[in-house]
């Protein structure tokens, strides 16, 4: 089994499409490694990238993101809704197949230090990685934000980062890098421009004050939609499914007379997640993700059957697909 290890890193910069260009060209520059996804939010003023490849080829493409980022994006002008400390805010590794998440926390380690010694950013090492119980929580380790941290980061003990200098970057700030599993990012649109009322209903939804286990929550104004959010991390989307938090996000919101508007997945999500909202949703009996066509059409077995793989890429594809019935014919 080839080890294939995903990076998602969040870059402080929503607004410009030609900087995010730059730091997506460098992560293809390197050979070994596939794009996967990239996303900007003018009003997070933020960008989330996807790739994956094996461990070393990955390692290195974060690497060039994060020293291409350190170029182009300045802290000391940065504005946005959502919680950021530095250039490159987050550089979590995932383990995707024949990779553990220890090889995962070692790629962090390997990255933070060389970070560190080569562009001077401190880096705190967090979630599976954290060398210390309370920086396991990313929203502990950002508490503050940048300006919080570059006011304390060289005063306070509790601030010393685990690689690089007890003071930001002059433009880059800090940076948080570690290994986790999946996530799910996922967000509801309320219908109100009360903000309070967004960050009532995160605060009540999220572990950290009593809400559901696996369930990080934010209330953020969008005012380019004129709306609310509530914008969450679904960090274990197996015991807290999408469907759990939606519907106590819908309950709290009935409280206020507010509506749900919509709801949006922001990066990629696994498709187990989404196969388990249809499920609860359309109360389907005995389901299988084996019924789900383009699982049963990757299957190896299928796919070593001559001409079977460009038709199921073809398939599979978000283009479509002529000449109806051919699915449906292969049989």
């Amino acid at each position: 089994m080839s080890k294939l290890v995903e990076c998602v890193p969040n870059f402080s910069e929503g607004r410009d499409p030609q900087k995010i260009a730059a730091i997506v060209g460098e992560i293809e520059s390197v050979q070994g490694v596939q794009m996967l996804d990239q996303e900007m939010d003018k009003d997070h003023n933020r960008a989330v990238i996807t790739f994956v490849g094996e461990p070393e080829p990955v390692l290195e493409a974060a690497y060039k993101a994060m020293v291409k980022a350190t170029e182009l994006i300045d802290m000391e002008k940065h504005q946005g809704e959502h919680p950021r400390m530095g250039a490159t805010d987050v550089v979590p590794f995932i383990p995707v197949s024949g990779v553990t998440i220890e090889e995962c926390v070692e790629l962090a380690k390997r990255l933070g230090k060389k970070v560190a010694d080569t562009l001077g950013i401190p880096i705190y090492l967090y979630e599976a990685a954290a060398t210390r119980p309370d920086r396991e929580n990313l929203a502990e380790v950002r508490r503050g934000q940048y300006e919080g941290i570059k006011a304390s980061i060289g005063t306070d003990p509790e601030r010393k980062p685990d690689f690089g200098p007890c003071q930001t970057h002059p433009t880059a700030g800090a940076t948080a890098i570690g290994a986790r599993p999946y996530l799910v990012a996922f967000n509801v649109y309320l219908g109100t421009t009360n903000l309070k009322i967004a960050k009532d209903i995160a605060k009540a939804i999220r572990f950290g004050d009593g809400g559901l286990r696996y369930v990080k929550a934010l209330g953020f104004e969008i005012k380019e939609r004129q709306l609310v959010q509530v914008s969450m991390n679904l960090v274990n989307f197996e015991k807290t499914p999408i469907f759990r938090a939606y519907e106590m996000i819908k309950s709290e919101a009935r409280r206020y007379g507010v509506p749900l508007l919509s709801s949006e997945i922001i990066g990629l999500t696994p498709m187990q997640a989404l196969v388990d909202v249809a499920d609860f949703y359309l109360g389907l009996e005995n389901f299988k993700t084996a019924q789900i066509l383009e699982y049963k059409l990757k299957s190896p077995e299928l796919s070593a059957k001559s001409g079977m793989k460009t038709f199921v890429d073809t398939v599979a594809a978000n283009t479509p697909t002529p000449g109806g019935g051919s699915v449906s014919a292969l049989a």
